[in-house]
């Protein structure tokens, strides 16, 4: 782990392996231990830099002086390339799918291959008239916000978690993972601020150069699969593939199929 410091913007990174850089970006329920399989099969080929954002890791949580938003995340993407003019990878997960497609915009020509998995920047719901669906995302937001200011803690992380994850999926959690999630609830809260943040338009979804992967699992939540479909029928060009598999925690349940994915196409678009 390195902390890396940019003005006022400190960031928790790993950096391994050699070759052009790759810039992984965790989900909303998890930080960049989740990429440790994938980071794995492509170090012997990129130089992968995997990063925590805003509440995860020793990467300080939000202030919460005002609403955060897709781009306050991506300057830490600009703090760990800065410096350098390198065409990159960016590859993100969920919440982390979002902020690599605001990224994308303000990097522009600098990267040359984009993986997004079942991103969620959420506004591009209402965007495309899903006002039913982008509704129903704020209402889980305002759900968690409730539990929270009523000292519900526990109530609130079963309900976050098996809402986004699947029914059932708190349960199953270890020990160790629960307290993960109940530690980093209120930084969530702020992350649903950033998804459903109306930076990142549909006009700039559709007219971006960058060659993009978009992966999802089998059976996403009702959100994310019409996202999914907002952005592919926006996106033809773009390459869309399914993992049966993988689940929703895709990095960590579907590893053995995502990182063949994520490395062919990095493979083909920036290792060249």
């Amino acid at each position: 782990m390195v902390l890396v410091r940019r003005g006022v913007v400190d960031v928790d990174v790993d950096r391994v392996g050699a070759g052009p850089p790759v810039v992984l970006l965790g989900s909303i329920a998890g930080g960049r231990r989740v990429w440790d399989p994938v980071a794995d099969a492509l170090l012997d080929r990129y130089r992968v830099l995997t990063l925590d954002l805003h509440g995860h890791g020793a990467t300080p949580p939000w202030p919460g002086d005002r609403p955060q938003t897709l781009s306050d995340q991506v300057r830490l993407v600009h703090a760990v390339t800065a410096g350098s003019s390198e065409r990159l990878g960016l590859v993100g997960h969920s919440f982390g799918g979002a902020v690599a497609m605001r990224a994308a915009v303000e990097l522009g020509e600098r990267v040359r291959a984009l993986v997004l998995v079942e991103p969620t920047p959420f506004a591009l719901l209402a965007r495309a008239g899903r006002d039913d669906l982008f509704d129903a995302v704020c209402a889980s937001r305002d759900r968690l916000r409730a539990e929270l200011a009523a000292g519900r803690p526990d109530e609130a992380a079963r309900e976050f978690t098996d809402h986004w994850l699947g029914p059932g999926v708190w349960d199953g959690l270890s020990a160790e993972r629960r307290a993960a999630v109940l530690e980093g609830l209120r930084p969530r809260l702020a992350e649903f601020d950033a998804m459903t943040d109306p930076g990142l338009t549909l006009a700039e979804v559709a007219t971006a150069d960058t060659p993009t992967l978009l992966i999802h699992s089998r059976d996403p939540s009702e959100p994310v699969r019409a996202l999914v479909d907002v952005l592919a029928e926006a996106r033809p060009d773009w390459e869309c593939v399914t993992l049966p598999g993988a689940g929703r925690w895709a990095p960590l349940t579907g590893a053995e199929e995502l990182a063949p994915a994520i490395g062919a196409f990095l493979d083909r678009h920036l290792g060249r």
